[in-house]
C-alpha cells in the first residue's frame, strides 16, 4: 500500500496517514478532498453516532418512520400523524453557556420535527442542577420558544448541587411525512440553509440566530410546506455529525449512494470550509426531491431569502462520493460501513 502524510488545520494541526489505493487515482491533484474526507471521518460528532447501535437490543429499528433512525418518529392517532422526538444537550456545552444550551434544546427539537415534514406544537423538558444554572437554561428555552413560536407545555425541574443536565422533547404533526425510508436512486439532493451567521469559537456551532431571529418560526415550517406540496420526499436536519455526516445518516437506511458536487455545496463566507463541514448550523437541512419537482422545492426556500442549492443526486450503489471538478473521493461506503449501527 502506498502511503502519504497529509497535514491539515482545523482548530489545530492534525496529521494522518492514508492509503492511496483506497482513494481515487487523481488523489495527488486534490488535497482539499483528501482533507475533507479525513476531517469528516475523524469528527467525533460523526463517530459518536455509533453509540446509537445500542438501542437495537431494546427497540426494533426496521421501520424508521414509526421507530428509531429518522429525526423523529411518527405516532398515528385517530388518523393524524404525530411527530415525537427528543434531544439531550452536552454537559460541556451547558457548563460553558447554560443560556445557549437552553436555546439549543429548543432548536434541535424544532429542527427534528421540521425534518419529518412536521409543524412543532409543544416542548417538554427535564432540567436538573443548581438554581443559578437552571434559571439560565430555562431563560434560553423560553426565548427560543418565542422565536420558534412553539410553547413549552411542561416538564420536570429538580434542584441539585451536582452537574446540570438538560433534555427536551417535542411533539408536532405532519400531514405528509418526510422520511429516509423514501430515499431512492435518481432523486436530487438539495441543501437548504441560512449562511448569514458566525461560527462559535468554542464549539462547532454555526449560529444564525441573531440575524434569523425574526424569521425562524416561518423558516422551519417551510419543510412542512414542501412536503405537503409533494416537492420533497425525504429530509434530514444537519446536526452534530456536520453537513456530510448528516447526509450519510439520511442515506444509511436504504444504503443508497450519492454524488455531491463540492463546488455547489454552500459554505459561509469567511469561514474555514473544513470547520463548516463538521459544524452544527442553526438552520440547515438536506432534502431529496424527484427531478421534476426539485426546482420548485428550491424556489420555496429561495422566495424567503434562504439558500436552497441543488448539489447532487442519489445513485445506484452504496458509495457517498464527493466530487470536485475532475477529482472524486469516496467518503463512506454504506454497505461496508455504518454511521449509527442501527442497520448493520
Amino acid at each position: 500500500m502506498l502511503l502519504r502524510r497529509v497535514d491539515l488545520s482545523l482548530d489545530n494541526t492534525v496529521s494522518f496517514t492514508i492509503g492511496l489505493d483506497m482513494l481515487a487515482p487523481s488523489i495527488a491533484s486534490n488535497p482539499f478532498l483528501d482533507a475533507v474526507v479525513m476531517a469528516v471521518r475523524k469528527h467525533n460528532g460523526l463517530t459518536g453516532k455509533q453509540a446509537i447501535s445500542a438501542v437495537r437490543r431494546f427497540v426494533d429499528p426496521s421501520d424508521p418512520v414509526h421507530g428509531p433512525g429518522d429525526d423523529g418518529a411518527i405516532v398515528e392517532i385517530d388518523g393524524r400523524q404525530v411527530v415525537a422526538c427528543g434531544e439531550a444537550i452536552s454537559p460541556a456545552f451547558i457548563r460553558a453557556d447554560p443560556y445557549g444550551a437552553g436555546i439549543a434544546a429548543i432548536l434541535a427539537n424544532v429542527n427534528d420535527v421540521a425534518a419529518m415534514g412536521g409543524v412543532p406544537r409543544g416542548i417538554v423538558n427535564t432540567v436538573v442542577g443548581k438554581s443559578e444554572v437552571t434559571s439560565e437554561v430555562l431563560r434560553g428555552m423560553s426565548d427560543a420558544a418565542r422565536m420558534y413560536d412553539v410553547p413549552i407545555i411542561g416538564g420536570h425541574l429538580t434542584q441539585h448541587d451536582g452537574e446540570t443536565s438538560l433534555s427536551a422533547f417535542a411533539v408536532g404533526h405532519a400531514e405528509h411525512v418526510l422520511t429516509m425510508a423514501n430515499v431512492r436512486p435518481g432523486q436530487e439532493l438539495l441543501f437548504a440553509c441560512s449562511l448569514d451567521g458566525v461560527m462559535r469559537p468554542d464549539f462547532p456551532f454555526f449560529t444564525t440566530i441573531e440575524r434569523q431571529r425574526s424569521t425562524l418560526a416561518r423558516d422551519v415550517r417551510l419543510l412542512a410546506e414542501v412536503a405537503s406540496l409533494g416537492f420533497a420526499v425525504a429530509a434530514k436536519d444537519v446536526s452534530m455529525a456536520g453537513p456530510l455526516g448528516s447526509l450519510a445518516m439520511l442515506l444509511e437506511f436504504r444504503r443508497c449512494g450519492a454524488r455531491i458536487d463540492m463546488r455547489k455545496l454552500p459554505v459561509p463566507a469567511d469561514t474555514d470550509p473544513l470547520r463548516w463541514l463538521i459544524s452544527f448550523p442553526t438552520y440547515a437541512f438536506w432534502l431529496t426531491a424527484e427531478p421534476s419537482s426539485a426546482a420548485r422545492c428550491a424556489a420555496v426556500f429561495e422566495a424567503k431569502g434562504l439558500i436552497c442549492a441543488r448539489v447532487g443526486e442519489t445513485v445506484d450503489g452504496s458509495e457517498l462520493t464527493l466530487v470536485d471538478d475532475d477529482s472524486h473521493r469516496i467518503l463512506l461506503d454504506l454497505k461496508k460501513e455504518s454511521v449509527t449501527g442501527l442497520w448493520t
